[in-house]
């Protein structure tokens, strides 16, 4: 009876001869079929665990948004009015879209939004071009104390905002550009993080077209225009997008610099509708709606090149 038992076994090990997996499978151990199970399941439990703190995180973020665009819709009184089921008052009760007229009609924001606009344009386009021109020299050209110069640009990124905002406003008092719009432009078009940015992504392109335009002739300033510029596209867009985005909503440099009202930004006159003892929620809410409208459409437009631009910055390979 017992070489019977022997052999049935010994037929049933694996090509390995591995007795111990055959005692397991035979004697009720856990089986390939089981640890797939098993594996599986912790698979599962933390893509669940991942997707419920995504979903918290993403709630979060666009919880304030909603409450925006709802309490843009509502009449004034019902902006507070929270009751036992306060989450019934996150819908308006009927959607008042006068609010966007009024808002439109009570400050002169088509004046702002024109300002914003043309100043947002200006930084973005004066930003992106010369980081681009910088970071190309930094990058692809040869000269002595390149990389000291570099680091010492690099440095100002930790110097706060706060600290230089006194002397640059003394120097724009001196060349006489408060309260105009070359306060607010020329200042901006610099940024050490722009030209950092954009020479990682110049180190990540191959010379190998660099030295066939070189053999054909081509100019430094040619093989930036053709070559360079055409293949840093996910980069450009990246830069294009948040140099506009912190230009659009920056609040603090226009309120210093500028004292005609008629040459605020949109942050600048968004105040119009807060006062020392009140505030017109419906108003503001609306006027907001409509402020983040331009920075929606950039991007939306610039999320492909964004998305793959984030992934290949600073990875040189």
């Amino acid at each position: 009876m017992g070489k019977p038992m022997a052999s049935s076994v010994a037929s049933r090990l694996p090509p390995d001869g591995s007795e111990k997996a055959a005692a397991q499978d035979v004697f009720g151990g856990p089986t390939a079929a089981r640890l797939k199970r098993r594996k599986r399941r912790q698979v599962f439990l933390r893509k669940f665990f991942a997707y419920v703190l995504l979903i918290g995180g993403a709630l979060t973020m666009v919880g304030p948004f909603l409450w925006m665009v709802s309490t843009s819709l509502k009449e004034p009184g019902q902006v507070f009015s929270f009751q036992k089921e306060w989450w019934k008052e996150w819908l308006p009760t009927s959607f008042v879209w006068r609010n966007y007229v009024q808002a439109w009609k009570v400050v002169p924001f088509a004046r702002f939004y024109l300002n914003s606009i043309f100043v947002a344009i200006c930084v973005t386009f004066g930003q992106v071009a010369t980081s681009a021109m910088a970071a190309y020299a930094f990058a692809r050209l040869r000269f002595p104390g390149r990389d000291k110069l570099f680091f010492g640009y690099l440095a100002t990124m930790m110097v706060p905002g706060a600290v230089t905002m006194i002397p640059v406003f003394i120097l724009l008092r001196y060349l006489g550009w408060i309260d105009t719009y070359y306060a607010l432009i020329l200042p901006a078009i610099f940024t050490a993080y722009g030209t950092f940015m954009l020479r990682q992504f110049f180190l990540t392109l191959p010379s190998d077209l660099e030295d066939a335009a070189k053999i054909d002739g081509c100019s430094y300033f040619g093989i930036f225009w053709r070559i360079i510029l055409p293949l840093s596209k996910p980069a450009l867009a990246t830069l294009t997008t948040f140099t506009f985005m912190g230009t659009w909503m920056n609040f603090m440099w226009p309120l210093i610099v500028l004292n005609t009202h008629h040459k605020f930004t949109l942050p600048v006159g968004l105040a119009y509708f807060q006062s020392l003892h009140h505030t017109d929620w419906t108003l503001l809410m609306a006027a907001s709606v409509m402020m983040i409208l331009p920075i929606l459409a950039v991007f939306v437009f610039n999320q492909r090149f964004f998305v793959e631009g984030i992934k290949l910055t600073g990875i040189k390979g």
